[in-house]
């Protein structure tokens, strides 16, 4: 099993015979388009792929994903409902899932659980490993520029999620999420939070664009949670996992 962290939200997770891409904006070529981990290597990978978007943001889904079917026509498309509704893709392009819904065939079970903004996020179980995607589940909220009461109403928001998947989910082996330093300096609140309530085995942090030594800094946290925590130092980095 492997990790291949793409670009800010987007990982690509390798195992028997089976890809999955979460999330893809942008390939791992900071200098060349359509250039990558993925253009270059996990496209032509063998066995079956699956593609997965957790909402419509533009950082989140690139509607090139759907031109990838002319290359690899056995892709099976996985997205939340939201892209439908906002007319992003169209009904026959992919399988839409909303919260407490979920699809599941011969090789994967991929669930959608909440959002503290739009979409969903990704509960997906694939080869003895339980993978969490955030999308943008996230303790959203700016301390320095929100008021107490959006404060207030944003941390009640989040803790509601966590609380509705904790009472579905024991223990993820792997949890990709948000610490994002541009909120400014509770950026990694929610993160502490969800590996707080969560029990996790293996954090990795994302949203973060480039920043890497403030995303870098939530790893203490996540180790005095019982976490390990996979330190990102480049686009298209691959982690070998092992539980």
């Amino acid at each position: 099993m492997r990790l291949d962290y793409i670009y800010h939200s987007g990982f690509a997770i390798e195992a028997n015979n089976v890809t999955v891409i979460i999330d893809y904006f942008k390939d791992s070529s900071p200098t060349v388009y359509n250039e990558g981990i993925v253009h270059d290597y996990l496209l032509n990978s063998p066995g079956k792929l699956y593609v997965l978007a957790t909402h419509s943001h533009p950082d989140h889904f690139n509607p090139e994903i759907l031109t990838w079917k002319t290359l690899r026509p056995d892709i099976t498309y996985i997205f939340s409902t939201d892209i439908l509704e906002n007319h992003k893709a169209e009904k026959e392009d992919a399988v839409y899932i909303k919260k407490g819904e979920a699809y599941q065939d011969e090789n994967i079970r991929v669930e959608a659980f909440g959002s503290t903004d739009i979409g969903v996020s990704f509960l997906i179980d694939l080869q003895t490993w339980r993978f969490f995607h955030a999308g943008d589940l996230n303790n959203w909220h700016w301390s320095e520029e929100s008021t107490p009461e959006e404060i207030e109403q944003a941390n009640t928001d989040f803790l509601n999620e966590l609380h509705y998947l904790h009472s579905k989910v024991s223990e993820i082996n792997l949890t990709m999420f948000p610490v994002d330093n541009r909120m400014g300096k509770d950026y990694y609140k929610g993160a502490q939070q969800f590996v707080e309530q969560i029990k996790t085995s293996i954090f990795v942090p994302m949203h973060f664009d480039e920043t890497y030594q403030q995303a870098d800094a939530f790893k203490p946290i996540a180790e005095a949670n019982g976490c390990r925590f996979l330190k990102i130092t480049h686009r298209g980095e691959t982690f070998d996992l092992n539980k």
